[in-house]
């Protein structure tokens, strides 16, 4: 019987798991969603709501490191002034992977699809659950 219960712990324990990680999974997607949608609106604010707002946040790009949630949004607007910039922009996720308790991250290819000229490039993304929301904390984006 001590066997059967300890076989039914461990088998809860890892279906639990399986189950958590597939929902922080589908809420991280939702995350991604809900910025492409804010882009192809030409909301910058919007779509800066999938990220850490502090000082912390770090973007790196083509143009080095960007720190800070500010800083972030500011190069955003210089860089895509208006709808005909932003465009519509579409993801494809490679790879969503946990390293450890609520940080993720996520690899993928962006395409935009817009007036000025398309862009396509890839990115990482570091995803971390702050007070029950999941945020980027990191953008490496090229």
């Amino acid at each position: 019987m001590k066997k059967f219960l300890l076989l039914f712990f461990i088998l809860s324990f890892y279906i639990n798991n399986a189950q958590t990680e597939e929902r922080d999974k589908k809420d991280i997607q939702a995350v991604l969603k809900a910025q492409r949608i804010a882009w192809s609106k030409d909301d910058i604010e919007g779509f800066m709501d999938g990220y850490w707002k502090n000082d912390s946040l770090k973007f790196y790009g083509s143009n080095g490191i960007t720190r800070g949630w500010d800083n972030t949004f500011e190069k955003y607007r210089r860089n895509y002034p208006d709808k005909d910039h932003t465009g519509i922009l579409s993801y494809k996720i490679n790879d969503i992977s946990k390293i450890s308790d609520n940080n993720y991250y996520v690899l993928g290819e962006y395409h935009i699809k817009r007036n000025a000229g398309n862009i396509d490039g890839f990115f990482m993304l570091l995803f971390r659950k702050i007070e029950n929301d999941w945020k980027i904390i990191v953008d490496t984006s090229n």
